[in-house]
């Protein structure tokens, strides 16, 4: 019989702990369950406000996946839903609110991804992110090349930069804004892409066709798009390991020389809270918000 627990007085049903989900480490369900819970106050912090979209991977990464944007069937009556706009008409998605919330959506096995804006002002973004992302042979090293330049590059307009791992193979670069309409966040991104592709020939590529990319690293600025999302700083991703889109310092950005050095693990996340606090806290407290040119 599946476990109930107690979580801020909400009753919670979490099953199957001993589940092996990541099958390369041994790393189980439980294990989980325990990343998010202790996790939980700069993870909320970034989920706030955001409607959620779920990468469900119940039985680990090499099971079924399947993206969720609806609120599931069995939604507690308790947990948060906001109203958000679709094509094909407005619908509605979770918000993660609460630790309660957060424990209920991590027992179903997913990664939390979030859009550029919040859930009272749907379509104007808060925040610009740019996913960098490697064509093999490139790696994360080439990423942090092309990272530092647009750091410049925005810094340039005002705007400040902060980077995390995507928790896959690239990076993510973001910088919050005062709310600004999506679209024009967009074509300010595509901008800039398009530039960096200019400035760096042989690094960068602001396309997203396969043919292009090998060896290059292809900026994509799609995902300031409204009807797009990014994965949540800290979230843990489906991948062979219990990888986590983690932040990272300017400093580990210059210095990266080999890809390992970026890559972090569920019980890593501990140790560089407790040293760095929330390396993306100004994308919450909006305190260096700029203001796109």
């Amino acid at each position: 019989m599946a476990p109930i627990t107690e979580v801020e007085g909400r009753r919670l049903t979490l099953s199957n702990l001993d589940k092996v989900i990541y099958p390369a480490s041994g790393f189980t369900k439980g294990e989980l369950l325990h990343y998010y819970a202790t996790t939980a106050g700069p993870l909320l912090a970034h989920l706030y406000n955001r409607p959620v979209s779920f990468l469900r991977y119940p039985d680990g990464p090499d099971g079924q996946r399947f993206f969720a944007k609806n609120v599931p069937p069995g939604t507690p009556t308790w947990v948060k839903t906001a109203q958000v706009p679709h094509s094909q008409g407005p619908a509605r998605q979770i918000l993660v609110q609460d630790l309660a919330s957060l424990m209920w959506a991590a027992n179903l096995v997913t990664e939390f991804h979030t859009p550029q804006w919040q859930a009272d002002a749907p379509g104007r973004a808060d925040r610009l992110v740019f996913d960098l992302d490697p064509g093999a042979p490139a790696d994360v090293v080439q990423c942090c090349e092309v990272a530092v330049w647009l750091r410049e590059r925005l810094a340039a307009d005002g705007l400040h930069a902060y980077a995390k791992t995507s928790g896959s193979k690239g990076l993510h670069l973001l910088t919050p804004l005062e709310p600004t309409p999506s679209e024009q966040v967009s074509a300010y991104a595509k901008a800039l892409a398009q530039e960096a592709e200019a400035d760096l020939p042989g690094l960068v590529v602001h396309r997203m066709a396969r043919k292009l990319r090998p060896g290059k690293v292809f900026v994509d600025h799609s995902q300031n798009a409204a009807a797009k999302t990014t994965a949540t700083p800290y979230t843990l991703r489906a991948r062979p390991e219990p990888t986590v889109s983690a932040p990272v310092t300017w400093a580990e950005v210059e210095s990266c020389t080999d890809a390992r050095e970026l890559v972090f693990l569920a019980d890593a996340i501990a140790p560089r809270l407790e040293r760095y606090g929330d390396l993306l806290g100004p994308l919450i407290n909006l305190n260096r918000a700029g203001r796109i040119p």
